[in-house]
């Protein structure tokens, strides 16, 4: 009898000590970080999607803007926090995947302070120049910068940024030598192809779109591998490049410890939402794809896949670690 009762004061014991689960969870507001400011792309989609969420929780869902130093700071704070299941980051891929082959050390592990939980969305990004620039392809592009040396700049966010290293990228594989001019703002670069101080630019599509309607700016090649629906008449890069496919996303992942049982339920939240017609058509207007939340094996899977392949392009386009 005595016996009897120590095990059951034990499995009690062990169970008021066990991390939470999905039963009873959530039991109070969670956190979700972000890595930009309010306002913005990404803040836009993750405040999309987390409210939702938040309904199908049945609970509240803060979410936190960290932007600064590079997306260092929200990923250090979403490393660093409880892995309870009160506690989330909606990362994006330089957090992730360049980072760390654009810094020489970071106040967190890419690949080991976080679990994969639910993708969200894909962005391409399209090569556009100003209308004066006589070529409509990126062949042509490249046959003009060699025949005009020293004519062509490229505005970008930074040698060290998504459309720097892009920038670089294409320079490389296309054989140019097209000057690349990093920008403290977009804005301003856009501001500056449009008048025609720079003439090339590399821009996603929300930032790119009003700028195609309105023909102040050119698109000459999309980002994703095949050509990004609703501009099916401007060719894919890797049309004229093969192999070259460089996309930005935003997806979610956990503090590393998170219980497995909470990282499949918001997992199947998130995909019931994805794959509603409403967000399709949400994230389409603001540049946007999704096909779901995928698997948290097969999030993981493209992290770890895209690490490789940045590891690579940093290599080829001669970036040291600072």
């Amino acid at each position: 009898m005595r016996r009897a009762l120590r095990t059951l004061l034990a499995i009690a014991t062990l169970a008021a000590t066990c991390p939470t689960s999905a039963q009873g969870w959530p039991a109070k507001p969670i956190r979700v970080i972000v890595s930009f400011p309010a306002g913005s792309a990404p803040d836009i989609v993750c405040r999309f999607v987390t409210d939702r969420l938040s309904r199908a929780l049945g609970q509240t869902i803060v979410v936190d803007n960290r932007p600064g130093s590079g997306n260092i700071l929200a990923g250090q704070a979403a490393a660093r926090s409880a892995p309870d299941g009160y506690n989330f980051f909606c990362a994006t891929a330089a957090t992730l995947v360049s980072n760390p082959h654009t810094f020489k050390a970071l106040p967190y592990d890419p690949a080991k302070d976080f679990a994969p939980v639910s993708m969200i969305a894909k962005g391409p990004f399209f090569v556009l120049v100003h209308p004066g620039v006589p070529a409509r392809t990126l062949a042509e592009l490249a046959a003009y910068d060699k025949a005009n040396p020293g004519k062509l700049s490229f505005a970008t966010d930074g040698l060290r940024n998504f459309t720097g290293m892009m920038a670089a990228w294409l320079n490389k594989v296309a054989g140019t030598n097209i000057l690349i001019v990093p920008y403290t703002t977009m804005p301003l670069g856009i501001q500056d192809t449009i008048s025609g101080r720079t003439q090339v630019i590399i821009l996603a599509v929300p930032a790119a779109a009003s700028r195609i309607r309105s023909g102040e700016l050119r698109p000459l090649a999309g980002s994703f591998a095949k050509r990004v629906p609703g501009y099916e008449n401007v060719p894919a890069i890797a049309e004229t490049f093969p192999g070259f496919e460089l996309v930005g996303w935003f997806l979610i992942v956990a503090p590393a410890g998170t219980p497995r049982d909470i990282v499949l339920r918001v997992n199947r939240e998130m995909d019931g939402i994805l794959k509603d017609p409403d967000t399709a058509q949400r994230f389409a207007t603001l540049g946007f794809f999704s096909d779901g939340a995928e698997t948290p094996e097969a999030v993981g899977e493209a992290i770890r896949a895209d690490r490789e392949k940045w590891g690579r392009i940093v290599k080829e386009i001669g970036i040291q670690p600072e």
